[in-house]
């Protein structure tokens, strides 16, 4: 049996080493190599012996020098930056570039927890304690019921099926929109009313609980703005853990502006290397969503805790399948779609 090598493309912790190597003693040939200092000349030195690399953001360099390269796992959902090379040069290579949705638990969590914290006005009252003012009431900041509510699933992939798990217990309806519903077969938590992205009007005009995880390509980009949001409703609210560019960043700031919706919480933005202001401080975004009381603001942690391990399950599954000789990897990523 051919070895197989497997490069990791940044300094990968001692605890999730140990549990990477655990949970892959069995496979005979297989050599993990976690690299002491994840630099581009010392990546470079391994790059023409291995078969498969994990990480994030591999050089144009490195990807070309891997010539033996079969299979390569991006540990999340993100892979924009990886479709031209894998489009122009990978697929002709016979290169299957796989993303990974280990961290759909934590996502889905932090999911809820922001639509839980937007509806209960937990963070305001909690201002308002730290300053000192006591059992502030219902006039300041009511709580808004999730009973009743229509909660929309703007996409229906690994996050937002969890977060339909988890919110199966309440009294709400759900609806959901997606690409294609025919490839699904899994049994749903409750019962959800199905759209399509040509019934995108129909569907936002049945939420008020528009909960956001889709990708960015072409066709979502954008594809929520001010017209769109108003639909909610002004008791409408939305939760956005996808891609910041899939909603329009000026409608956004007019639609909570305008009070044209009741409010947002957002992890997800527009700028990942914003330039200080002069008192040194950083915002994602342009417009002025700090200054707004109906917002919160999260800084892209969905993902958190990064030290989880059981989020590299898919990855360790991957390496394994990859290791019987099979090409039935989880969550190939589509080249002609984007995800």
């Amino acid at each position: 049996m051919k070895p197989i090598n497997v490069l990791f493309l940044w300094e990968v912790p001692n605890p999730l080493q140990r549990y990477m190597q655990a949970n892959l003693s069995k496979i005979k040939g297989l050599n993990l190599i976690f690299p002491k200092k994840a630099e581009e000349f010392e990546l470079l030195k391994w790059a023409p012996d291995v078969q498969i690399i994990v990480g994030w953001r591999p050089s144009q360099d490195l990807l070309e020098q891997a010539q033996q390269l079969q299979l390569f796992l991006f540990p999340g959902v993100g892979v924009q930056n990886l479709i031209d090379w894998f489009r122009d040069h990978g697929q002709q290579r016979g290169i299957v570039l796989v993303n990974s949705h280990g961290n759909s638990y934590l996502v889905a969590q932090h999911t809820v927890a922001l639509l839980l914290a937007l509806l209960n006005k937990i963070v305001p009252h909690h201002n308002w304690m730290k300053d000192g003012e006591w059992r502030k009431g219902d006039a300041d900041a009511k709580t808004a019921l999730l009973r009743n509510r229509s909660v929309g699933f703007l996409g229906y992939g690994a996050i937002n099926q969890q977060v339909h798990r988890f919110l199966a217990g309440f009294d709400v309806e759900f609806i959901g929109l997606r690409r294609s519903w025919r490839r699904k077969r899994e049994s749903l938590p409750t019962a959800m009313k199905k759209y399509n992205p040509l019934q995108l009007n129909d569907f936002l005009d049945a939420t008020d609980t528009l909960l956001v995880a889709v990708p960015l390509t072409p066709e979502t980009e954008g594809m929520i703005g001010y017209n769109e949001l108003k639909r909610l409703g002004p008791e409408g609210v939305l939760v956005n853990v996808g891609r910041g560019a899939v909603i329009n960043q000026k409608g956004l700031y007019q639609a909570l502006k305008k009070n044209d919706i009741a409010g947002a919480a957002i992890d997800v933005w527009y700028t990942y290397q914003p330039e200080p202001d002069e008192s040194g401080r950083k915002y994602p975004f342009e417009q002025p969503f700090h200054e707004l009381d109906n917002i919160i603001l999260s800084p892209h942690r969905a993902y958190s805790p990064a030290d989880d391990l059981e989020r590299w399950d898919e990855i360790i599954e991957n390496i394994r399948r990859f290791a019987q000789g099979r090409t039935d990897f989880l969550s190939i990523v589509n080249l002609k779609r984007g995800y």
